[in-house]
């Protein structure tokens, strides 16, 4: 059996720093164009790896996917990565992101553990200065539906962003902080970036989609940040705002079919 890697190791040597800078986030439902200015940050340059889940978790949260210590982490729930980021940052000896309660999370913006990106950090991390669909020719970058692949590849076999990045784009969807939309769809949380059997036109930088928390889908990986972008009690951060996301959750009225208000969540 082989031994985990500590976890201070394998974060150390595979973030990568992120400037400040300024994104473009574009909501398909409303149309609407917004842009976010971001604090400078850190990144993970690939998605957390079976290795890393094992180090964090030594070995007592096992996962079913198949791959070897070197593909991404997978299928991992939101909540799981969550927890996952809140167990390295303790072994590591960092600040906690996150309070746990139950299905309650609370994100500390002070602390410098490890946590999910925001959206717009993801965006901004992705594109690296770039302005089109992709940082690259899709078959240099990314494994999707086009490799005829059957699961998840070995982490940063094709070509890096700018900023340093691996697999920004296909292999595994990749969680976010983010809420994918309170008016529409209740409590599902984010995801970006492709996965290995998406097209072409589902592996691009904005492309957005949206599953439960505790959805257990076997594309889905995640990507850890790092770095405190506000003070404590603070609920609004690098185009996150806990506000925003109530006021969304007020929709009054006849709901179109399908729409599922999240009307559990609390007013800030």
């Amino acid at each position: 059996m082989t031994t985990p890697v500590p976890i201070n190791r394998l974060t150390a040597e595979r973030l990568a720093a992120i400037p400040a800078g300024t994104v473009a986030l574009r909501d398909a439902r409303s149309g609407a164009t917004r842009d976010v200015a971001l604090e400078s940050f850190s990144m993970g340059r690939t998605p957390v790896t079976k290795a890393e889940w094992d180090s964090a978790f030594a070995g007592n949260r096992s996962l079913n996917g198949n791959g070897s210590r070197n593909t991404p982490a997978h299928p991992v729930t939101w909540f799981d990565a969550i927890k996952w980021c809140n167990q390295a940052s303790g072994a590591a000896g960092l600040t906690l992101a996150y309070s746990v309660q139950d299905r309650d999370v609370v994100w500390h913006l002070d602390a410098d553990g490890f946590r999910l990106p925001t959206e717009a950090e993801w965006e901004w991390s992705c594109r690296a200065g770039t302005t089109g669909p992709r940082y690259g020719e899709l078959k240099d970058i990314a494994w999707t539906a086009a490799d005829q692949v059957e699961g998840p590849q070995q982490v940063a076999g094709k070509a890096p962003n700018t900023f340093g990045l691996f697999d920004m784009i296909g292999n595994v969807w990749e969680w976010c902080w983010d809420f994918a939309d309170t008016a529409r769809y209740g409590d599902y949380r984010s995801l970006r970036g492709g996965g290995w059997a998406d097209p072409g036109w589902s592996c691009r930088a904005s492309v957005r989609r949206g599953s439960a928390p505790d959805a257990v889908l076997e594309d889905v990986g995640f990507r850890v940040a790092r770095g405190a972008v506000g003070t404590s009690g603070e609920q609004a951060a690098q185009g996150w705002s806990a506000v925003e996301d109530w006021r969304r959750a007020q929709i009054r009225g006849p709901l179109p079919i399908g729409w599922t208000p999240h009307r559990e969540l609390r007013k800030p």
